[in-house]
């Protein structure tokens, strides 16, 4: 299911932002599938560094509209996390890895 299809199912799609901040996030959560699902290995830094990559791109859509309000932080959060696991990772032993829990996956890079 795309984050659009979760939005439209959760009726919050209408409430989201100006349209030009919606194609902002589905441009960058669409390079984040891809990415995602380019993955040759599963090497952690490849994953990170998606994960960093997204965050930083709606950080950018973010700074731009400023929407992204806790109903939305949490959806996306979890999309993020739900990309990951579509893909086979296991993105709670990939976090503790890194020493953190698995809701701090987008926190070291996210403003919003």
């Amino acid at each position: 299911m795309s984050w659009r299809q979760s939005l439209a199912e959760e009726e919050t799609a209408l409430h989201f932002g100006p349209p030009a901040f919606i194609t902002a996030v589905d441009s960058a959560l669409e390079a984040y599938e891809k990415r995602v699902e380019g993955f040759e290995n599963l090497d952690d830094e490849e994953i990170w560094t998606a994960v960093e990559k997204v965050v930083r791109a709606l950080n950018a859509a973010d700074e731009k509209h400023g929407v992204i309000e806790t109903t939305i932080r949490e959806d996306l959060c979890e999309y993020i996390d739900a990309v990951l696991t579509d893909a086979d990772i296991n993105v709670e032993a990939l976090t503790t890895r890194r020493g953190i829990d698995p809701s701090a996956l987008t926190d070291k890079w996210r403003d919003w």
